[in-house]
């Protein structure tokens, strides 16, 4: 299981990557994010905090928790 810290087309990228190699994917998110591809996309998916997005994906210690309470083992 990866751990994708991103949004948009290339957290889109890594996880169809990551499904035709047969790896899990956790995909977090900002509530602005909610609906997003990425986060349909993930087999797993973690909220990481409020609007506005850009706050919420530099937030390094939700992001750590969101990968623990997943068991995800990498990230891109």
């Amino acid at each position: 299981m990866i751990l994708v810290a991103n949004r948009g087309e290339i957290a889109c990228r890594v996880m169809r990557t990551a499904r035709r190699l047969g790896i899990g994917t956790v995909a977090v998110y900002s509530e602005a994010d909610s609906a997003a591809l990425h986060v349909k996309s993930a087999d797993e998916a973690v909220r990481i905090g409020p609007p506005p997005a850009r706050a919420s994906y530099l937030n390094a210690s939700a992001i750590i928790e969101a990968a623990l309470r997943t068991g995800a083992q990498a990230g891109p």
